[in-house]
């Protein structure tokens, strides 16, 4: 393949919307004025005292191998390696945020002790990966504004900080590939960091790795895998390496990779996931517009509402609003109350806080929830009852109709 095809679109455009999202050029700068200290200074000084920097007089053998790989990636910046003794099978690059100081790529001792040399080649290519492809420069922004043990992001951005994690480790995972051009060692690289198994020892076959991931990329295929953690599951990378290596085009490259970040994308396998995404969109609009406009406080409950089951929840809700809203509600309702009719009061409470979202409690939308409410057999009394309840938990007047 090309090196264009290195590229992941998604990946890319996701980077950029959550750099823009933290206003990154703005706060990176405020951050490079507020601090004497840089990462770089933290990382160099624990590296540099606790590690073994990887040098040609100490490690001969291994120094030789990384600047193989650094000059087959084309990559010129300088970058120090280092060797941490830890039991862990792992390794980790951190990006230099100062310009011309050298990048860090560190590899746990464990390593040495599993890994062949071409597959040492696609752990380093891997790193350099994430370096060349900045995403590691995005995480720091991140755990900066969203520090890690304080807080947490809205969770639509976390899913799409998660979502755009794991497509940086299918980029970095064609680093690694391109670093040994050796599918094989790619593929058993992952099997050993998963199970710490020398397969060798263990008589096992790249044959029966490749039908085994197989199987188990069948079970995420067929909708009850989930994938949420940063890096994906093996089956995926496996596959979209295989892909990477042999699609003969863009277009058929592009075919299967869709299909395996379509698993990526889901953010829950639960029976009505996919119906109540429907129905807070399709009854959103609904409600929204039945005193003639859709505000934009309501577009935002909307929006808020769905990100628990979408990771683009505009986008959703603008294909809601192109296709026949009032049909894909009733659908929608219908299907819920009858695969769970204990989500009935859950879902009377969702259209009344749509009503309440903008601060005015129009004749309208009150009308209309009475009426939903009735079909799905509610009396008035009962509610009148919860939205009165609604109203005293929830309801606060707009600023500009008390000022």
């Amino acid at each position: 393949m090309t090196d264009r095809s290195l590229a992941i679109p998604l990946e890319q455009e996701l980077g950029k919307q959550i750099y823009a999202a933290l206003q990154g050029q703005v706060v990176e700068a405020i951050i490079r004025s507020a601090t004497d200290s840089t990462a770089n200074d933290y990382w160099r000084s624990r590296m540099e005292g606790h590690c073994m920097k990887v040098e040609q007089a100490l490690l001969p053998d291994f120094h030789r191998l990384c600047m193989e790989v650094k000059e087959r990636l084309g990559f010129t910046e300088p970058v120090d390696f280092y060797v941490t003794g830890d039991s862990t099978l792992n390794a980790f690059s951190v990006a230099s945020d100062v310009e011309g100081q050298p990048h860090i790529i560190n590899v746990n001792s464990s390593m040495f002790d599993l890994m062949s040399e071409d597959e040492m080649r696609f752990v380093i290519g891997h790193e350099l990966g994430h370096i060349i492809n900045k995403d590691t420069a995005l995480k720091r922004l991140i755990y900066f504004v969203f520090p890690p043990e304080t807080t947490q992001p809205p969770v639509t951005l976390q899913y799409k900080i998660r979502l755009h994690d794991q497509l940086a480790e299918l980029v970095a995972d064609r680093y690694g590939y391109l670093a040994n051009g050796n599918l094989n060692a790619c593929v058993t690289a992952f099997f050993k960091m998963a199970s710490g198994l020398d397969l060798g020892k263990m008589n096992v076959s790249i044959d029966t790795l490749l039908a085994d991931n197989s199987k188990r990329l069948d079970y995420f295929l067929r909708d009850r895998g989930l994938s949420r953690y940063e890096h994906p599951v093996n089956p995926i990378r496996v596959q979209a390496l295989r892909l990477f290596s042999s699609a003969e085009n863009e277009e058929e490259l592009a075919a299967g990779m869709d299909e395996l970040i379509g698993i990526l994308l889901k953010v829950g396998n639960g029976p009505i996931d996919e119906d109540l995404s429907v129905f807070f969109a399709s009854t959103g609009l609904v409600v929204a517009s039945a005193d003639g406009s859709v505000t934009s406080q309501e577009v935002e409950h909307i929006i808020d509402t769905l990100s628990n089951l979408q990771i683009f929840p505009r986008n959703f809700l603008d294909s809601v609003a192109g296709a026949d809203v009032v049909s894909l509600f009733n659908q929608s309702l219908s299907n819920i109350l009858s695969k769970e009719p204990g989500m009935r009061d859950n879902l009377l409470l969702y259209m009344i806080s749509l009503v309440l979202s903008d601060k005015e409690i129009s004749d309208a939308e009150v009308r209309l929830i009475y009426n939903i409410g009735s079909n799905m057999g509610y009396s008035d009394k009962e509610i009148s009852v919860k939205f009165a309840e609604m109203i005293q938990r929830n309801y606060i007047p707009s600023l500009s109709s008390i000022c």
